[in-house]
């Protein structure tokens, strides 16, 4: 990474770490890292749920289809 990007060690690190993190993240933590995201810019449950749907349905490994109420329940317990 640091030679064929010229990012300096410490930064290439980071950037390996933060793309590891992405694809070992299960539906359910980012059904819930991404409803407070969405939440905290203002958008109402109503528009995040569709949302949530369409961008597990993209994910690179996509999750089996989750139903409204599902995720409500992976929100809220």
């Amino acid at each position: 990474m640091v030679r064929t990007t010229g990012l300096p060690p410490a930064l290439a690190r980071r950037v390996v770490s933060d793309v590891m993190g992405y694809f070992v993240e299960t539906a359910e933590e980012y059904v819930l890292r991404r409803h407070a995201e969405l939440r905290r810019d203002g958008l109402a449950n109503a528009k995040i749920w569709s949302l949530l749907r369409a961008e597990l349905d993209v994910r690179p490994v996509a999750a089996p289809p989750l139903s409204e109420r599902q995720l409500r329940r992976i929100v809220y317990g």
